[in-house]
Protein backbone atom coordinates (compact mmCIF):
# COMPACT_ATOMS: atom_id res chain seq x y z
CA UNK A 1 0.00 0.00 0.00
CA UNK A 2 1.39 3.35 -1.02
CA UNK A 3 2.14 5.87 1.69
CA UNK A 4 3.25 9.22 0.29
CA UNK A 5 4.69 11.95 2.52
CA UNK A 6 4.20 15.62 1.67
CA UNK A 7 5.16 18.71 3.69
CA UNK A 8 2.65 21.54 3.83
CA UNK A 9 5.14 24.20 2.71
CA UNK A 10 3.95 26.59 0.03
CA UNK A 11 0.63 26.15 -1.73
CA UNK A 12 0.28 22.38 -1.88
CA UNK A 13 -1.75 22.33 -5.07
CA UNK A 14 -1.80 19.40 -7.47
CA UNK A 15 -0.76 19.93 -11.04
CA UNK A 16 -3.75 17.85 -12.04
CA UNK A 17 -7.11 19.60 -11.95
CA UNK A 18 -9.81 18.30 -9.64
CA UNK A 19 -13.19 18.06 -11.40
CA UNK A 20 -15.37 20.98 -10.35
CA UNK A 21 -18.33 18.66 -9.88
CA UNK A 22 -16.63 17.06 -6.88
CA UNK A 23 -18.76 17.22 -3.75
CA UNK A 24 -16.88 17.66 -0.46
CA UNK A 25 -18.62 16.74 2.80
CA UNK A 26 -16.96 18.22 5.89
CA UNK A 27 -17.39 16.87 9.43
CA UNK A 28 -16.32 18.70 12.60
CA UNK A 29 -14.78 17.36 15.80
CA UNK A 30 -16.03 17.35 19.39
CA UNK A 31 -17.44 20.69 20.62
CA UNK A 32 -17.28 22.07 17.08
CA UNK A 33 -19.90 22.42 14.38
CA UNK A 34 -20.34 23.09 10.69
CA UNK A 35 -19.12 26.64 11.43
CA UNK A 36 -15.56 25.31 11.93
CA UNK A 37 -15.23 24.92 8.16
CA UNK A 38 -16.17 28.46 7.14
CA UNK A 39 -12.74 29.29 5.66
CA UNK A 40 -12.42 26.00 3.79
CA UNK A 41 -15.99 26.18 2.55
CA UNK A 42 -15.42 29.68 1.21
CA UNK A 43 -12.26 28.62 -0.62
CA UNK A 44 -13.95 25.56 -2.10
CA UNK A 45 -17.15 27.25 -3.20
CA UNK A 46 -15.23 30.16 -4.71
CA UNK A 47 -13.33 27.54 -6.73
CA UNK A 48 -16.54 25.94 -7.97
CA UNK A 49 -16.82 22.87 -5.74
CA UNK A 50 -19.93 21.63 -4.01
CA UNK A 51 -19.62 21.62 -0.22
CA UNK A 52 -21.82 20.26 2.56
CA UNK A 53 -20.93 20.95 6.20
CA UNK A 54 -22.67 18.72 8.73
CA UNK A 55 -23.80 19.59 12.26
CA UNK A 56 -23.77 16.40 14.30
CA UNK A 57 -26.14 16.03 17.25
CA UNK A 58 -25.63 18.66 19.98
CA UNK A 59 -23.25 20.61 17.72
CA UNK A 60 -23.59 23.91 15.90
CA UNK A 61 -27.25 24.82 15.50
CA UNK A 62 -28.57 21.36 16.40
CA UNK A 63 -30.90 21.68 19.39
CA UNK A 64 -29.89 18.44 21.14
CA UNK A 65 -27.94 18.61 24.39
CA UNK A 66 -24.75 16.60 24.77
CA UNK A 67 -25.89 15.11 28.09
CA UNK A 68 -28.87 13.52 26.32
CA UNK A 69 -26.69 11.55 23.89
CA UNK A 70 -25.50 8.17 25.11
CA UNK A 71 -24.67 6.31 21.89
CA UNK A 72 -22.44 7.11 18.95
CA UNK A 73 -25.19 6.09 16.52
CA UNK A 74 -27.40 8.82 17.94
CA UNK A 75 -24.64 11.44 17.83
CA UNK A 76 -23.68 10.60 14.24
CA UNK A 77 -27.26 10.27 12.93
CA UNK A 78 -27.18 13.54 10.94
CA UNK A 79 -24.31 12.21 8.81
CA UNK A 80 -26.07 8.88 8.33
CA UNK A 81 -29.22 10.74 7.28
CA UNK A 82 -27.19 12.77 4.79
CA UNK A 83 -25.84 9.63 3.13
CA UNK A 84 -29.22 7.92 3.15
CA UNK A 85 -30.65 10.87 1.20
CA UNK A 86 -27.72 11.01 -1.24
CA UNK A 87 -28.60 9.57 -4.69
CA UNK A 88 -27.33 6.04 -5.12
CA UNK A 89 -25.05 6.93 -8.02
CA UNK A 90 -23.45 9.96 -6.34
CA UNK A 91 -20.07 9.83 -4.60
CA UNK A 92 -18.55 12.41 -2.27
CA UNK A 93 -15.17 13.20 -0.77
CA UNK A 94 -15.69 12.87 2.99
CA UNK A 95 -13.43 14.90 5.28
CA UNK A 96 -13.32 14.59 9.08
CA UNK A 97 -11.42 16.72 11.59
CA UNK A 98 -10.36 15.44 15.03
CA UNK A 99 -13.11 13.24 16.54
CA UNK A 100 -14.93 13.68 13.23
CA UNK A 101 -12.70 10.85 12.03
CA UNK A 102 -14.96 8.43 13.92
CA UNK A 103 -17.93 9.76 11.97
CA UNK A 104 -16.03 9.31 8.71
CA UNK A 105 -15.14 5.71 9.58
CA UNK A 106 -18.72 4.79 10.44
CA UNK A 107 -19.86 6.25 7.11
CA UNK A 108 -17.21 4.20 5.31
CA UNK A 109 -18.56 1.06 6.98
CA UNK A 110 -22.16 1.82 6.06
CA UNK A 111 -21.98 3.77 2.79
CA UNK A 112 -18.72 2.72 1.14
CA UNK A 113 -20.12 2.93 -2.38
CA UNK A 114 -21.10 6.58 -1.87
CA UNK A 115 -17.64 7.73 -0.74
CA UNK A 116 -14.98 8.38 -3.37
CA UNK A 117 -12.31 9.29 -0.81
CA UNK A 118 -12.07 9.65 2.98
CA UNK A 119 -9.73 12.30 4.38
CA UNK A 120 -8.72 12.41 8.05
CA UNK A 121 -7.42 15.81 9.23
CA UNK A 122 -5.64 15.45 12.60
CA UNK A 123 -8.40 12.93 13.12
CA UNK A 124 -9.16 9.75 15.02
CA UNK A 125 -8.61 6.97 12.47
CA UNK A 126 -9.48 3.64 14.07
CA UNK A 127 -10.85 0.96 11.77
CA UNK A 128 -13.25 -0.47 14.35
CA UNK A 129 -13.52 2.41 16.83
CA UNK A 130 -12.86 1.96 20.55
CA UNK A 131 -12.61 -1.70 21.46
CA UNK A 132 -9.28 -1.97 23.27
CA UNK A 133 -7.08 0.01 25.66
CA UNK A 134 -4.73 0.62 22.73
CA UNK A 135 -7.58 2.18 20.76
CA UNK A 136 -8.22 4.57 23.63
CA UNK A 137 -4.52 5.38 23.99
CA UNK A 138 -4.17 6.17 20.29
CA UNK A 139 -7.48 7.89 19.70
CA UNK A 140 -8.48 9.80 22.85
CA UNK A 141 -6.77 13.15 23.58
CA UNK A 142 -4.73 13.34 26.79
CA UNK A 143 -4.74 16.95 27.97
CA UNK A 144 -3.47 16.23 31.49
CA UNK A 145 -0.29 18.25 30.88
CA UNK A 146 -2.43 21.41 30.84
CA UNK A 147 -3.96 20.79 34.27
CA UNK A 148 -7.65 20.83 35.20
CA UNK A 149 -9.06 21.79 31.81
CA UNK A 150 -12.45 20.04 31.71
CA UNK A 151 -15.97 20.95 32.69
CA UNK A 152 -17.90 17.68 32.89
CA UNK A 153 -21.61 16.99 32.62
CA UNK A 154 -23.29 14.08 34.40
CA UNK A 155 -26.56 13.53 32.60
CA UNK A 156 -26.98 10.05 34.14
CA UNK A 157 -26.12 11.16 37.67
CA UNK A 158 -23.00 12.14 39.60
CA UNK A 159 -22.22 8.49 40.37
CA UNK A 160 -22.18 7.56 36.66
CA UNK A 161 -19.56 8.23 33.97
CA UNK A 162 -19.63 11.77 32.53
CA UNK A 163 -21.89 12.30 29.55
CA UNK A 164 -20.42 15.57 28.28
CA UNK A 165 -17.11 17.42 28.30
CA UNK A 166 -16.08 20.99 27.59
CA UNK A 167 -12.63 22.56 27.70
CA UNK A 168 -12.69 25.63 29.93
CA UNK A 169 -12.44 28.89 28.02
CA UNK A 170 -9.13 29.93 29.56
CA UNK A 171 -7.45 26.85 28.06
CA UNK A 172 -9.06 26.78 24.63
CA UNK A 173 -6.61 28.93 22.70
CA UNK A 174 -3.52 27.33 24.23
CA UNK A 175 -4.76 23.81 23.48
CA UNK A 176 -6.70 24.07 20.23
CA UNK A 177 -5.60 27.26 18.47
CA UNK A 178 -2.09 28.40 19.50
CA UNK A 179 -1.06 29.11 15.89
CA UNK A 180 -4.45 30.34 14.71
CA UNK A 181 -5.54 33.99 14.28
CA UNK A 182 -6.94 35.47 17.48
CA UNK A 183 -10.22 36.34 15.76
CA UNK A 184 -10.76 32.66 14.95
CA UNK A 185 -10.08 31.49 18.51
CA UNK A 186 -12.42 34.22 19.73
CA UNK A 187 -15.13 33.05 17.33
CA UNK A 188 -14.61 29.45 18.42
CA UNK A 189 -14.88 30.44 22.07
CA UNK A 190 -18.30 31.93 21.33
CA UNK A 191 -19.59 28.92 19.36
CA UNK A 192 -18.09 25.81 20.96
CA UNK A 193 -20.52 23.60 22.88
CA UNK A 194 -20.09 20.68 25.30
CA UNK A 195 -19.29 17.46 23.47
CA UNK A 196 -21.05 14.13 24.13
CA UNK A 197 -18.07 12.24 25.50
CA UNK A 198 -20.05 9.13 26.49
CA UNK A 199 -21.48 8.84 22.98
CA UNK A 200 -18.09 9.34 21.34
CA UNK A 201 -16.21 6.79 23.43
CA UNK A 202 -18.94 4.23 22.72
CA UNK A 203 -18.08 4.30 18.99
CA UNK A 204 -17.57 0.67 17.97
CA UNK A 205 -17.87 -0.74 14.48
CA UNK A 206 -18.07 -4.34 13.29
CA UNK A 207 -15.68 -5.75 10.70
CA UNK A 208 -17.61 -5.99 7.44
CA UNK A 209 -15.08 -5.57 4.64
CA UNK A 210 -16.93 -2.60 3.19
CA UNK A 211 -14.70 -0.03 4.90
CA UNK A 212 -11.66 -1.19 2.93
CA UNK A 213 -13.35 -0.23 -0.33
CA UNK A 214 -12.85 3.45 0.47
CA UNK A 215 -9.42 4.98 -0.27
CA UNK A 216 -8.15 6.98 2.72
CA UNK A 217 -5.78 9.91 3.13
CA UNK A 218 -4.36 11.23 6.40
CA UNK A 219 -3.26 14.85 6.95
CA UNK A 220 -0.93 15.11 9.93
CA UNK A 221 -0.53 18.24 12.05
CA UNK A 222 2.98 18.64 13.40
CA UNK A 223 2.28 21.00 16.32
CA UNK A 224 -0.87 19.31 17.61
CA UNK A 225 -1.50 19.27 21.38
CA UNK A 226 -4.82 17.41 21.08
CA UNK A 227 -4.32 14.43 18.77
CA UNK A 228 -0.58 14.40 19.32
CA UNK A 229 1.84 13.51 16.49
CA UNK A 230 2.74 10.21 18.14
CA UNK A 231 -0.95 9.28 18.31
CA UNK A 232 -1.40 10.17 14.65
CA UNK A 233 1.63 8.07 13.73
CA UNK A 234 0.33 5.13 15.74
CA UNK A 235 -3.05 5.19 13.99
CA UNK A 236 -1.42 5.54 10.58
CA UNK A 237 0.85 2.56 11.30
CA UNK A 238 -2.01 0.40 12.55
CA UNK A 239 -4.32 1.15 9.61
CA UNK A 240 -2.16 2.52 6.78
CA UNK A 241 -3.93 4.96 4.44
CA UNK A 242 -3.26 5.31 0.75
CA UNK A 243 -1.39 8.57 1.27
CA UNK A 244 -0.10 10.75 4.12
CA UNK A 245 0.46 14.51 4.02
CA UNK A 246 1.76 16.83 6.71
CA UNK A 247 1.06 20.41 7.78
CA UNK A 248 3.03 22.76 10.01
CA UNK A 249 -0.08 23.60 11.98
CA UNK A 250 -1.74 23.31 15.36
CA UNK A 251 -4.76 21.07 15.89
CA UNK A 252 -6.93 23.41 13.84
CA UNK A 253 -5.50 23.86 10.33
CA UNK A 254 -9.04 24.88 9.36
CA UNK A 255 -8.10 28.19 11.02
CA UNK A 256 -4.29 28.28 11.21
CA UNK A 257 -3.35 27.10 7.70
CA UNK A 258 -6.58 27.16 5.63
CA UNK A 259 -4.90 27.77 2.27
CA UNK A 260 -2.46 24.93 2.78
CA UNK A 261 -5.22 22.62 3.98
CA UNK A 262 -7.37 23.55 0.99
CA UNK A 263 -4.44 22.79 -1.30
CA UNK A 264 -3.84 19.40 0.30
CA UNK A 265 -7.52 18.48 0.07
CA UNK A 266 -7.43 19.22 -3.67
CA UNK A 267 -4.13 17.37 -4.02
CA UNK A 268 -5.59 14.33 -2.25
CA UNK A 269 -8.71 14.48 -4.41
CA UNK A 270 -6.65 14.78 -7.61
CA UNK A 271 -4.45 11.88 -6.54
CA UNK A 272 -7.58 9.82 -5.99
CA UNK A 273 -8.91 10.73 -9.45
CA UNK A 274 -5.61 9.58 -10.95
CA UNK A 275 -5.36 6.21 -9.21
CA UNK A 276 -8.96 5.43 -8.18
CA UNK A 277 -9.48 2.70 -10.71
CA UNK A 278 -6.20 1.03 -9.73
CA UNK A 279 -6.71 1.06 -5.97
CA UNK A 280 -10.43 0.73 -5.33
CA UNK A 281 -12.09 -2.68 -5.50
CA UNK A 282 -15.08 -2.84 -7.85
CA UNK A 283 -18.48 -2.24 -6.26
Amino acid sequence: MLVKEEKGIGMAMSADPVPSNHHFVLVHGISGGAWCWYKIRCLMENSGYRVSCIDLKSAGIDHSHADSLHSFDDYNQPLMDFFSALPQNEQVILVGHSAGGLSVTQACHKFANKIRLAVYVAATMLKLGYWTDQDLKDGVPDLSEFGDVYQLGFGLGQDKPPTSVFVKKEFQRKIFYPLSPHEDSTLAGMLMRPGPILALTSARFNEDGEVEKVPRVYIKTRHDSVVKPEQQEAMIKRWPPLSVYELDSDHSPLFSTPFLLFGLLLKAAAFDVECNFHTRPPS
